[in-house]
């Protein structure tokens, strides 16, 4: 898991490192709500990297900021593969 206290190089390091690998994503919505879902990291860009989630329903959105992992919004950890 990637800790909230590190810098953005660290955090853009530590997601290139989980490049196309299956991962779990957590989410903070705010007022006490969470998103949990499995998805593979897919895409990594300067700026924001994107996930593929495993469920084709999923609604939400999909590309997320290096701030949001450090500012504590998103988390991912790497899960194993099935």
């Amino acid at each position: 898991m990637i800790k909230v206290n590190t810098t953005i190089k660290a955090i853009k390091d530590t997601v290139a490192g989980l490049n196309q690998k299956p991962v779990t994503v957590k989410l903070n919505l705010g007022r006490n709500k969470f998103v949990t879902f499995a998805a593979t990291l897919n895409g990594i860009y300067p700026s924001l990297f994107t996930v593929s989630p495993d469920d084709k329903n999923f609604l939400g959105k999909t590309a997320y900021s290096y701030s949001e992992i450090l500012c504590g919004r998103v988390k991912i950890e790497e899960r194993a593969a099935k």
